[in-house]
């Protein structure tokens, strides 16, 4: 644990000595985000897959609580400061809900979502490390669909909190979870609450607060991947000034600056180094570590592709539009959150059935 701490210590002096304090505080949020979810077991695949096949809802209550504690904390923080903070407001489409839809099936197919990808990587799961590099790839061919996507249905924003003041949104987001925290107790079998999670689900949203505070904007990790992607693009020869995304001022100018400057790169490169950390003396076997037929990480690489496509035409993955979203009190996020669980309940049957193909093809 004193190497660990040593190591995070001399990464976070280096960044701060080299681009600023404020990046070295991203990249350090980022790690401490990362090492929660892997050292604490949360997320976001997993606990659906439970509720989905098992009937297990602790998982998935915790989210509700880590999701109600963020939004306790930073609506009223963004809505303080307008200009300086902003929340994760995205639309609300057809074309978002569908590949919300899409990103929720091809989550459970690897059992890893935006975040969960990133965790498991870190640990060294190997079905993580084979769809990674095509999330990546898929977030940028996203960022080259997106204004088609929007050309195609209309786009609808809906900020809760400038509908309804503070007070009303929050109060509209805590009914919400509320309600859906009623619907998952009637489903759910055993216990409700599980006291580890719990914790980690505090832990989270403070740290998703603090993200606020540091970035000026909640917690996400899509743009990021495609960022790496559309930088090693351009260096082999491809001009950004032909894709309309990319010629935005905000967008053109993070391709023309370094990552350890980007928002979402530190926090998402800090996850990958954080759940490393986290599982540097965990030897405790991962179930995609086990044996699989060869055919089964060309199912991981190609719904890693779709993880990256869809969550850019959903405006986020369960990260940036689910999580963030819904605590910011964005319509778009509770759109999201319905469209990729029942796209989840698809992934659950698939993934079960080819897993289970597989393990018997090894």
């Amino acid at each position: 644990m004193i190497t660990q701490i040593l190591l995070v210590i001399a990464l976070v002096l280096t960044l701060a000595i080299s681009v600023g304090v404020r990046f070295s505080l991203l990249l350090l949020v980022g790690l401490l985000i990362g090492f929660s979810l892997e050292r604490f077991g949360f997320g976001f695949a997993g606990p659906w897959r439970r509720l989905i096949r098992d009937r297990n809802a602790q998982g998935f209550m915790a989210q509700l609580v880590a999701i109600g504690l963020t939004a306790i904390a930073i609506q009223p923080i963004i809505a303080f400061a307008p200009g300086s903070l902003i929340g994760a407001i995205a639309p609300v489409s057809l074309t978002m809900v569908a590949a919300a839809f899409v990103f929720g099936l091809s989550m459970q197919m690897i059992l890893g979502c935006g975040s969960g990808t990133l965790v498991n990587a870190g640990s060294g799961n190997a079905i993580a490390l084979t769809a990674l590099p095509l999330f990546c790839v898929g977030s940028f061919l996203g960022t080259l669909l997106v204004p088609t996507a929007i050309e195609m249905t209309p786009h609808i924003p809906v900020n809760l909190t400038e509908s309804f003041g503070v007070g009303g949104s929050i109060a509209l987001t805590l009914a919400g979870l509320f309600v859906l925290g009623i619907i998952a107790s009637r489903f759910s079998v055993g216990s409700l609450w599980n006291r580890k999670l719990l914790i980690a689900a505090a832990i989270l949203a403070a740290l998703a607060t603090i993200h606020v505070l540091v970035a000026g904007q909640p917690w996400g990790v899509v743009y990021g991947l495609g960022l790496w992607v559309a930088k090693g693009a351009q260096s082999l020869g491809w001009d950004p000034s032909s894709a309309q995304f990319w010629i935005h001022p905000i967008n053109a100018n993070a391709l023309s600056t370094s990552i350890l400057t980007d928002t979402t790169s530190l926090t998402s490169l800090g996850l990958i180094g954080g759940a490393a950390l986290a599982a540097w003396k965990d030897s405790s076997s991962q179930p995609f570590n086990q044996s699989v037929a060869i055919w089964y990480y060309l199912v991981a690489a190609l719904f890693g592709l779709l993880l990256g496509v869809s969550s850019r035409l959903a405006f986020g993955c369960n990260v940036g539009a689910l999580f963030s979203g819904i605590a910011s009190g964005s319509l778009h996020g509770w759109a999201w959150l319905f469209a990729g669980f029942f796209g989840s309940v698809i992934g659950v049957r698939l993934r079960d059935q080819l897993w289970q193909q597989a393990r018997q093809g090894v």
